[in-house]
């Protein structure tokens, strides 16, 4: 495994330690995803090594995104670890929790990953059970579960928690019923997986639910499930914030939204909640005195204003860097406002060429314009990101890595 080098003051600084060579792990890496846990890594750490490494081999990958003395506690803390442990500080927490755990994923060398959250409410003394039930089951994945018999979600504080829990459950498996047969709890953080049943680089995370990510994108075709009870927090407060709750909801579009046919569905939805704005805009512009024809293109714009807000925010998120905005939002315009100049020439044509009725002519124009509208905004303002090899390039220059194996 490659060493990286050291530039965390202190321990990790100092030039006899700057290049540590981390040996071939064992059986098992354990990836967790920190931010600002500081007052909680020495417990955490304990816990694993009074629980795991005398049932399995195992090594520590933490992915670091604080902006406290985290770093430097983890390394203050591995000196009497027994297993090697790597710290992976990112300056840049791009994907959130979610992209910490896929930049666990690409540095672990073992066969099985195992993904925990850093505030000890997730056991180690369950790791070496995941591990041997997926290699009794022949399993890809392995699920700690909430809720199956034996598991309990004792640690969710409150009832607003544990009501939000419950219907993000229930949200995220009505959305994909078939990707997450088989697993009661879509939304744990903590489980374990082979390294060859996913391609991290497919992965496109938001958040921390990364589970549901694996298991919608990347799912192995054998998953189990072992019951858990989820522990009270062991220092500091919880990083579940409205903020992060929205961005679960938009990975819940960005996920079902993925196939073509999808995208359309909700490009047509987000359409027609145009009308509103539009309407409305209408209405005040002609109340102000204004002609109905140039009041209803202004009003026009209103609505394709929100749509765009609307698309580029929940339909094509992870499409937005290809262009700037203002050649984005400028295409979108062009195209919105183009499916009115065609729509007349077309029922002009039904009528008159095909000799269609006017309301089916009518219909079929605007079925017409809004198939040729979605495909030249998906082609013309959002084609398809190219290679994402020397974006990950730039990042992995930007990001520094530091590493700390234990005495």
């Amino acid at each position: 495994m490659s060493s990286f080098e050291s530039t965390v003051p202190g321990e990790l600084g100092d030039p006899a330690v700057r290049a540590v060579e981390v040996p071939e792990p064992g059986a098992v890496t354990i990836v967790v995803p920190t931010f600002n846990e500081s007052a909680n890594i020495r417990q955490l750490l304990h816990q694993i090594t009074e629980s795991v490494p005398a049932r399995l081999p195992c090594e520590v990958v933490f992915v670091d995104d604080s902006t406290d003395d985290t770093p430097e506690v983890i390394s203050e803390v591995t000196q009497d670890c027994p297993f090697p442990v790597t710290v992976l500080h990112r300056d840049v927490p791009e994907g959130g929790l979610g992209g910490a755990v896929v930049e666990g994923l690409k540095a672990a060398c073992s066969d099985w990953i195992v993904v925990m959250d850093g505030d000890c409410q997730h056991p180690p003394s369950l790791i070496p059970e995941l591990v041997a039930s997926g290699e009794r089951a022949n399993a890809g994945l392995v699920v700690a579960s909430r809720y199956i018999k034996g598991g309990s979600r004792e640690g969710l504080a409150g009832g607003y928690r544990i009501a939000v829990s419950r219907g993000a459950t229930w949200l995220t498996k009505t959305l994909f019923p078939r990707k997450l047969r088989g697993i009661s709890d879509p939304m744990s953080g903590f489980f374990a997986i082979r390294r060859s049943a996913v391609t991290a680089e497919v992965l496109q995370p938001l958040g921390y639910k990364i589970l549901l990510e694996l298991a919608v994108r990347s799912r192995p075709r054998q998953v189990t499930e072992v019951p858990f009870v989820f522990q009270d927090r062991f220092a500091g407060e919880s990083k579940s914030t409205a903020q992060e709750g929205f961005r679960f909801l938009r990975h819940l579009v960005g996920l079902r939204t993925a196939s073509p046919v999808a995208r359309m569905v909700v490009f047509g939805l987000i359409g027609a909640t145009g009308f509103v704005p539009n309407l409305l805009g209408l209405y005040a512009l002609t109340a102000a005195g204004l002609h109905y024809v140039p009041a209803e293109i202004l009003a026009n714009q209103l609505g394709v204003a929100w749509n765009f807000l609307l698309i580029e925010h929940l339909l094509f998120r992870e499409r937005r860097k290809h262009r700037n905005w203002w050649d984005r939002a400028g295409r979108f315009a062009l195209l919105a406002n183009a499916d009115l100049v065609l729509r007349i020439p077309l029922i002009a044509l039904f009528v008159g060429h095909f000799g269609m009725g006017a309301l089916s002519a009518t219909a079929l124009a605007l079925v017409t314009t809004f198939v040729l509208r979605f495909a030249g905004t998906e082609a013309l303002v959002y084609l398809p990101r190219r290679s994402s090899q020397s974006g990950r390039g730039s990042r992995d220059r930007d990001r520094e890595r530091t590493t700390r194996r234990a005495a």
